[in-house]
């Protein structure tokens, strides 16, 4: 069994933010966008969406400011997403999500919370990565429960496979990181294997006994999800490989 990640204190958060209780790690790509994420959507979303363009972002025009900037892929409902936005205000979110009802999430918490640290593409983060953010770009990636696809003839389709982690780390920084977490143990084996082998990035993790893993960020809400599993004795791994320099 692979060392899991262990459960960590959240760090500081100012008094009014409240540590998410509801995390999902899993979110159901079927169902309608309620009432209030239509309202969000049609309200917030000419402000906090930008629209794919195979050009080049214009970041400090999207955020207002010049400020480190991390690249979020698939945010699910948002939750973690607006948690962690919260607690790093002097850091900027770009946040990739198709589907429409986790979109409109996102934006009713930010327009609950007051956020304006985070900017949301509608579209495939592949693509955004190829044509709106230059090489260096990037101060991080989040990739939290990626789909595992379980299926082993489906596994060609998860997305840590060796050409993209290649084009993730062309857009970081040196020094720059990239953070993926998964409940699936597969998964996480094959996420390590692929982070390990890519020459542009370390592992940032020095413990050997967590295996190549790495303890849970304290920024990375404890999902609702991961609660239940430790309970039950289930694990979540998180890997954390940092950009090389030249």
């Amino acid at each position: 069994m692979l060392p899991p990640s262990s459960p960590t204190t959240p760090s500081a958060a100012p008094p009014d933010v409240a540590y998410p209780k509801t995390v999902r790690s899993f979110v159901r790509r079927a169902g309608r966008t309620t009432t209030g994420q239509a309202k969000a959507l049609q309200t917030l979303g000419p402000r906090y969406v930008l629209p794919y363009a195979p050009a080049a972002l214009d970041v400090e025009a999207a955020f207002g400011r010049r400020a480190p900037l991390v690249l979020e892929i698939g945010f699910g409902m948002g939750e973690a997403t607006a948690h962690i936005a919260r607690l790093r205000p002097h850091d900027d979110f770009l946040c990739c999500e198709v589907h429409e009802p986790g979109v409109g999430a996102l934006l009713k918490r930010i327009g609950e919370h007051g956020i304006t640290n985070i900017r949301i593409v509608q579209h495939d983060a592949v693509e955004v990565l190829t044509h709106m953010l230059a090489p260096g770009s990037l101060d991080g990636v989040h990739i939290f429960f990626p789909d595992p696809w379980h299926k082993k003839r489906h596994h060609k389709r998860r997305l840590i496979q060796p050409p993209f982690v290649a084009l993730l780390a062309s857009r970081l920084k040196p020094g720059g990181y990239v953070h993926c977490a998964t409940d699936w143990q597969p998964y996480a084996e094959q996420m390590l294997a692929v982070l390990s082998a890519e020459p542009l990035l370390r592992n940032a993790s020095t413990d050997p006994a967590l295996g190549g893993y790495a303890p849970r960020p304290d920024y990375r809400p404890l999902t609702k999800f991961e609660q239940r599993g430790l309970r039950l004795g289930h694990g979540v791994w998180d890997l954390v490989f940092v950009r090389r320099d030249g």
